[in-house]
């Protein structure tokens, strides 16, 4: 940035290891979520949250961090969904003892619940000892002879008024990919055996701040930075609230990701070419260099297991006081041992390792930023669920949390307040 405006980037080109700099009137940023930072996901290889972790960097705050979506059907120990269609087609959550527990936090609605809600049901029952086996995972049912027995038992009918009924043939044809996954990595034929499920952490509601134009702002007056735009899962603009509704992430690209490409383009059809500043490669040498000369003493992949075991155990479905405090420590001492860390690949072409060290890097910072948010944000809202402050706040919390984390790694909170347009915040009811 040339003296609060976007300038560029610098790129690491990986087939060859050269540094690039591209010099631009305006930048769009697009670099995905963050949910690598838990054990068990959803998220591509590639979700590090780089984008978020680079502005956090120039001093751009990253917004409500603290609300991450745990999908309540990631198939066991692999976190691939498991698409709500399942239950929407009539699939059944069980527990260990062969219950259908949603019955007790959901009584109305009962398997058809939000996200968060079933979310923390799985939890719970996998807490207190009811998962299959004891093991830390519940059932999915979409067996044909269990979908039609639950569905007369609800008095589920077609739109025609007949009872609903599902065959295996049919089952087959609204979900194969889960299907193709189940058998191929678990050895479960849908249509004959339950299927193993998990809450796997799926979405990121929080990241670099934007208003509805996709431009990025900076503080909690929407101060905009010229040239410089976000959209899709780094952004937050924020259109999902706490907590957001399923499908609603093609808002994110077809929305706002289309007025900040049009942003982009107006901008920089009309302002100057800003000066590039006289060392912009050298923050990018920079980390380079430290990342291949470190001290050796310590791995980044033992450094990345401790760091998404202790997030899934403390800062996951549900949070406290203690848990997250630790997760905080725990952080920060990771973010310590990292700078010992070295890269023992040489090479420039396709250095993975390099790249793999760097995201890392990236993700330690998001986990210091969504810890510390998540530890003082002392209520329950959304996907942010406190076991020691269960209730929502709306007199002191009804706000978006703004977090700052300057050169040396210490986080400083803001908050700015929700914009209450048509429909105040009301309680959930299931």
């Amino acid at each position: 940035m040339d003296k609060g405006v976007a300038a560029g980037v610098v790129a690491v080109e990986l087939a060859t290891g050269e540094i690039h700099v591209f010099h631009a009137k305006s930048v769009v940023l697009a670099t995905g979520g963050h949910g690598r930072m838990w054990e068990i996901t959803s998220n591509a290889y590639a979700y590090t949250g780089d984008g978020v972790a680079i502005t956090l960097r120039k001093g751009i705050p990253a917004e409500d961090m603290e609300f991450f979506q745990f999908h309540p059907t990631g198939i066991y120990r692999l976190g691939i969904l498991i698409t709500e269609a399942v239950r929407g087609e009539g699939g059944i959550l069980f527990n260990g003892k062969g219950e259908r527990f949603m019955e007790r936090y959901a009584p109305t609605i009962k398997d058809l619940a939000s996200r968060d809600v079933i979310s923390r049901a799985v939890y719970l029952e996998i807490k207190e000892g009811r998962g299959i086996n004891g093991s830390n995972y519940i059932h999915l049912d979409i067996r044909p002879e269990t979908v039609n027995k639950y569905a007369e038992l609800d008095g589920r009918t077609h739109p025609d008024g007949t009872p609903y009924r599902v065959t295996a043939e049919e089952v087959l044809a609204k979900i194969p990919d889960i299907a193709d996954f189940c058998r191929t990595y678990l050895g479960v034929d849908p249509v004959k055996d339950p299927m193993p499920i998990q809450p796997t952490a799926h979405y990121g509601m929080g990241g670099i701040p934007t208003n509805k134009l996709g431009q990025v702002v900076i503080d909690n007056q929407e101060t905009v930075l010229p040239g410089l735009y976000a959209a899709g899962e780094c952004a937050c603009v924020s259109v999902h609230g706490a907590n957001r509704l399923g499908t609603n992430s093609l808002v994110d690209l077809v929305v706002f990701g289309k007025h900040a490409g049009i942003q982009a383009a107006e901008y920089a059809s009309g302002a100057y070419m800003p000066s590039l500043p006289a060392d912009a490669e050298e923050y990018t040498r920079k980390q380079i260099s430290d990342l291949m000369n470190g001290s050796g003493k310590e791995k980044a992949a033992q450094i990345g297991r401790e760091l998404r075991k202790v997030m899934a155990d403390d800062v996951g479905v549900f949070r406290t006081e203690e848990a997250l405090g630790h997760a905080v420590e725990k952080v920060k001492e990771l973010r310590e041992r990292f700078t010992q860390v070295r890269v023992n690949d040489t090479g420039k072409v396709f250095n993975t390792e390099l790249l793999n060290t760097w995201e890392l890097g990236n993700l330690l910072d998001l986990a210091l930023v969504t810890s510390v948010s998540a530890l003082e944000r002392k209520e329950s809202r959304g996907a942010h669920a406190r076991e020691d402050f269960p209730r929502r706040n709306d007199t002191e919390w009804l706000k978006h949390t703004l977090a700052y984390m300057d050169e040396f790694g210490r986080v400083r909170l803001e908050y700015k307040p929700v914009k209450i347009t048509q429909f105040s915040p009301q309680d959930r009811v299931y």
